[in-house]
């Protein structure tokens, strides 16, 4: 096995190949919250790239919840034809295209003026960054309702703008996150307590989900290994979620880690098991492939093709590739000619892990601005001047989100 062979997913669908653009947040949306000219120019280069799937960064299915300025949103068939060009954009070199359907929980800005919503009223705990996060409100049964519907109808409208799958996002520290780690949830109903309990809403969300698109529409979960919290969720709770998920019909798990608290999906390996700085969660992912009915793909730090093909020959099905793909967008498409491509950004070494963490979402960014421009990416850039850009862009899309929610 290596990472060019085809891909059949339990649905009967295929993917051309075992590489996977993995989701990254673009902040691409124009002022409508929709795809922008940007992101659809950002895709067309992943589309020529050669990757077998390309997942979509956070798409959101709630606009009053995002996990930051410039995200976009499909809560409605309003400017569906924009996502119909992303997805035809995206399929254009013969790859699946899966839109990662997101809800952010607490983890959402406070400068975008938004009421927080999770499991329990727990903040953040970021030291000093915590200030830019609001303190949530419990979610009530009806919210908690309504916001499995809502991924429900965000995955109904991305199968007809025509995107060959959905990703629900229950991994970094997000809503369904949340409510799996006992950190975040506190609560003593249904929702919370034992593992089962927590788990429910992720596997309501995946029901709902599965029951309003066609057999053939691909449902994947993204799940942490664990969330490297003492107390929090562990690696044992994620082998029993995907046993519950082997009953619902899911075509494939990826796997990751960490949170905004404990930033592991950043570069820094937190289970000191795996591969040196590359490929993370893979021992994990191992373990989890002999139990899960469903293809497993690891995503975290792989950026070298004997680093892939040894993933693929270890029996998981899928490497996801993030980074190295903001900087090298033609790199399966260069493995497969026979080039030795590893791109990798400079490391970010900083004491300050939180401020860090924004650092390199900043250099990633950068370099897919770049790509949207038809411009080489620039992985030598300053993690501080980055950082400064991303900064002041983000200030810009804050005040754009706030009009936008304030003509609704």
């Amino acid at each position: 096995m290596n990472v060019f062979d085809v891909l059949t997913l339990p649905n009967g669908s295929t993917i051309p190949n075992r590489i996977a653009k993995a989701a990254m947040e673009e902040n691409m949306a124009d002022l409508t919250q929709s795809p922008s000219a940007q992101l659809l120019r950002l895709y067309q280069v992943w589309a020529d790239g050669g990757a077998g799937l390309i997942i979509t960064g956070n798409v959101m299915v709630d606009g009053r919840a995002m996990t930051g300025p410039g995200g976009v949103v499909l809560e409605s068939d309003q400017n569906l034809e924009k996502f119909s060009q992303w997805a035809r954009i995206g399929r254009s070199g013969g790859a699946q295209v899966w839109l990662q359907i997101n809800h952010p929980g607490r983890q959402m800005p406070a400068n975008l003026g938004q009421s927080t919503w999770a499991p329990s009223a727990v903040p953040l705990d970021l030291g000093k960054m915590s200030r830019h996060f609001g303190t949530p409100q419990a979610m009530t049964p009806t919210v908690i309702d309504e916001v499995i519907r809502r991924f429900a109808r965000t995955a109904r409208l991305a199968e007809q703008a025509g995107f060959t799958g959905v990703e629900i996002h229950a991994a970094h520290g997000y809503l369904l996150s949340q409510f799996l780690s006992p950190l975040s949830n506190q609560r003593s109903d249904q929702w919370g307590g034992s593992l089962g309990n927590r788990a429910r809403l992720l596997l309501d969300t995946v029901k709902a989900v599965r029951a309003e698109v066609s057999p053939g529409f691909a449902v994947a979960v993204k799940l942490n290994s664990a969330d490297f919290q003492r107390g929090g969720f562990s690696a044992d709770d994620a082998r029993q979620v995907v046993l519950w998920l082997n009953d619902l019909d899911v075509d494939l798990v990826e796997l990751s880690g960490g949170s905004y608290e404990a930033p592991a999906m950043q570069g820094v390996s937190r289970d000191g098991r795996t591969l040196a700085r590359e490929a993370y969660f893979l021992e994990f992912a191992r373990d989890i492939q002999a139990i899960a009915k469903m293809p497993v793909m690891v995503t975290g730090g792989i950026r070298r093709r004997p680093v892939a093909d040894e993933v693929i020959g270890s029996g998981v099905a899928m490497v996801g590739i993030g980074t190295a793909l903001a900087i090298d967008p033609f790199l399966p498409r260069d493995w497969q000619a026979g080039k030795d491509n590893a791109p990798q950004l400079l490391p970010i070494v900083w004491k300050n892990k939180a401020l860090a963490s924004l650092a390199s979402m900043a250099v990633v960014k950068f370099q897919l601005r770049k790509l949207s421009q038809a411009r080489m990416p620039n992985p030598h850039v300053s993690a501080w001047w980055a950082l400064l850009l991303q900064q002041v862009a983000n200030a810009l899309r804050a005040r754009q989100y706030r009009r936008w929610m304030a003509g609704r």
